[in-house]
């Protein structure tokens, strides 16, 4: 059935969503039934708020009530929840670590992970690898001594593939629009701009096919893990994409003239005319049914793939679309083979993986590598998405990262020895000094068989090489956020560096090289096995003077406000360019949906909290005395460290709350803009009726916005000082 759903935002932002739903049913009295009570709920209004779901169910039937209220109630699944109902994490009495690896994308995290588990790089090549964005979704991978095999995967909710899918579509016309050619708007059709959605991974690129610049680093030689089965027509799937591209010009062709028409005696700058166009004539098109249509026969061909899961237990909703999967074997190379459904990037199987649909994969089993000697480690590795090669060490990181860095006992930091220290493992780094977790840093420099030089001919030597390009990182870390910073960073450098090459082949330890890399893989997995939690308070107090917080916060704020508004094209700055408006648009969208606070590098609740942080992290450094003793520089680190990662915990909270909860009505009215004036109108909403209420800068004009939210940062860090010792006056 599809309808226009009363209480939901449509593609363009308005009221009137498009839903299409499958009825459970295949009984056409039954559908019928259905199908009248789904008419009457959409004609009584009374019905449209979210309160009103357990009074419906009392009228209509369950299937009914869930197509109806699904998207509107603002409660999203708890996937976490789920993985853990079906195979949980080893309880904490275990003396399980779990540990978590951040890296720059290629820099090889994905290899370390093979590596620890003991996988072989040509006969099961998982985790997938490439030099490219690989792991797009939360992998956790369990050291289980008992003899089977377990895997639990969830599975991206409908709503959000069939979002992505339809804007995949929209820069599929709008390439259109530009006179691309042919293989171009396919190629913008298939994978998604953040490379998040790469559709191509489940529909194939047909007789579109490019060279790949994301498949395996290893599967030149290797075959292919996984057959393509006979219930999966390419064919008919290449001819549903080339009809799409052919639907999608004719629909340009009958929505362009009229857009440009409308617009052009209105503008004069040929820059902003195309902008206007385009976005006039995505909104055209969005509400042209023939669009939806192209989306449909698309997203039934992606309906199709989770049929190639012919093993194992899925669970789906009342709609029938999958929320996991489940399966159990003490046969390792299947259970491998299965999970690389959800995981491989392997080029021939394009067309057959499920690898985009998946938010989290969670395998367990008697895992080791083959160096190792005594029992396997008792580990829980989780391996995330790639940082991303950023221009400044100001990227922040994503709030999903942020909080799992909260969660784990390690995190490994992986970064390439021939290139070290770049500005997104710095970024890292600092987000972890800021947060009060740096006791946690481990680094792991791969690649060092390339570090070369008629000056390095001993090992000794490209450590000290590798170790000495980070002298200037500590340097501008010290100067950035003062000098406990730097001594942090400087101790996990020197107690927890280790340098590994030629890893993405097995080792051989009949080689020096390979024994040098077994050797430091050992050292890492007793450096994370000899992590402990936090140590035991100390007697010693740090004195601050309440005004300085003031003044973090009103720097933080005015840092944050300098940003985004270069970036919404409202101010300049040579530092950070202004955002396309698809993209912007994009980040209004998922706020005012509630399905996500951040769109590719674009992250306002993640970069708040880290000017927050940073802000008060400096602050820290600078108390006004120390009471209960002379303090060691031990004990000062630590009140530091354990002052800023209570404060950072309360930050992230506040900071989603503020820009995203409570500016949920002003980001669908940014979301909603279009026509003439649009960008700017959306523009200037982000910017005075979001960014400015949620952390307005501080000044001596009285405001109730300005003061709640200095009240509330101020609240939170009392209470934590309350909570930790620690003294404001």
């Amino acid at each position: 059935m599809i309808f226009r759903h009363p209480a939901r935002l449509d593609l363009s932002g308005k009221v009137g969503r498009r839903v299409r739903r499958g009825l459970g049913t295949t009984d056409e009295t039954e559908a019928d039934r259905l199908v009248a009570q789904l008419s009457e709920l959409l004609a009584d209004s009374d019905f449209w708020d979210p309160t009103a779901r357990q009074r419906a169910e009392e009228h209509f039937d369950a299937r009914v009530v869930d197509i109806f209220f699904d998207g509107i109630e603002g409660r999203r699944l708890n996937f976490q929840q789920i993985r853990d109902e079906a195979l949980p994490l080893p309880d904490a009495e275990l003396d399980y670590r779990t540990v978590l690896l951040l890296g720059t994308t290629g820099a090889g995290k994905t290899t370390v992970v093979r590596q620890l588990l003991g996988t072989d790089p040509e006969t099961e090549r998982f985790p997938s690898t490439s030099t490219a964005k690989t792991t797009v979704a939360d992998t956790e991978l369990i050291f289980d001594p008992s003899p089977a095999y377990r895997a639990v995967v969830t599975f991206v909710g409908r709503d959000e593939v069939i979002d992505y899918l339809t804007e995949c579509v929209s820069e599929a016309a709008l390439a259109a629009f530009r006179k691309a050619d042919t293989r171009e708007v396919a190629r913008r059709l298939l994978d998604h701009p953040n490379q998040r959605f790469r559709f191509s991974y489940i529909l194939g690129r047909g007789l579109f096919a490019v060279d790949n610049d994301d498949v395996d680093d290893d599967d030149a030689t290797a075959e292919a893990a996984l057959e393509i089965p006979a219930s999966i027509d390419l064919d008919e799937t290449a001819r549903v994409i080339s009809h799409a591209i052919e639907a999608l010009r004719e629909l340009v062709a009958a929505h362009e003239t009229a857009a440009r028409d409308a617009l052009l005696s209105d503008e004069n700058d040929e820059r902003v005319l195309e902008e206007l166009i385009e976005e006039t004539l995505d909104g055209e098109l969005r509400g042209d049914e023939r669009f939806h249509q192209i989306v449909d026969d698309l997203f039934d061909e992606i309906e199709k793939r989770f049929d190639l899961l012919t093993v194992g237990d899925v669970r789906r909703n009342r709609q029938g679309w999958p929320i996991s999967w489940y399966w159990k074997t003490e046969e390792r190379a299947a259970l491998l083979k299965a999970a690389s459904r959800f995981s491989s990037n392997y080029a021939p199987l394009f067309g057959t993986l499920l690898t985009p649909l998946v938010n989290g994969l969670r395998v367990a089993g008697p895992f080791a590598p083959s160096w190792i000697e005594g029992p396997p480690p008792s580990l829980v590795l989780v391996d995330g998405e790639g940082l991303g090669h950023t221009p400044t060490s100001a990227a922040a990181l994503s709030t999903s990262v942020s909080k799992r860095i909260e969660e784990v006992d390690a995190v490994v930091l992986v970064d390439n020895a021939t290139q070290p220290m770049q500005a997104a493992p710095v970024a890292a780094m600092k987000a972890l000094i800021t947060s009060g977790n740096a006791s946690k840093l481990i680094f792991c420099f791969t690649h060092f068989d390339l570090v070369t030089g008629d000056n390095l001919p001993t090992f000794s030597d490209r450590e000290a090489h590798v170790r000495a390009s980070g002298e200037n990182v500590l340097k501008a870390i010290g100067e950035d956020l003062g000098p406990f910073a730097e001594r942090i960073v400087r101790q996990r450098l020197e107690r927890g560096c280790f340098f590994v090459g030629g890893i993405d082949s097995p080792l051989d330890l009949d080689k020096k090289p390979g024994r040098r890399s077994v050797e430091q893989l050992t050292a890492l997995l007793r450096a994370i096995d000899e992590v402990t939690g936090r140590p035991e308070p100390t007697e010693i107090r740090a004195v601050y003077d309440r005004a300085n917080l003031v003044l973090a916060v009103r720097e933080a704020a005015h840092s944050f406000h300098e940003l985004w508004h270069a970036r919404l094209g409202l101010g300049f700055n040579s530092q950070v360019p202004k955002e396309h408006w698809t993209r912007i648009k994009a980040l209004s969208r998922r706020f005012a949906e509630g399905w996500d606070d951040e769109y590719d590098k674009l992250k306002p609740v993640a970069e708040l909290k880290r000017e927050l942080d940073e802000q008060i992290y400096r602050m820290l450094q600078q108390p006004l005395r120390w009471e209960g003793g002379e303090p060691t520089e031990d004990e000062k680190q630590q009140v530091i460290d354990d002052f800023a990662n209570a404060i950072a915990r309360e930050v992230q909270a506040l900071s989603g709350r503020r820009m995203n909860e409570d500016r949920r009505a002003a980001w669908r009215e940014a979301f909603a803009q279009a026509g003439i004036g649009s960008t700017f109108v959306r523009a200037r909403i982000i910017s005075s009726d979001i960014y400015d209420r949620a952390a307005p800068v501080p000044n001596v004009t009285p405001s109730p916005d300005q003061n709640t939210f200095l009240h509330e940062v101020t609240s939170a860090v009392e209470a934590v000082a309350d909570e930790t010792g620690v003294r404001l006056v």
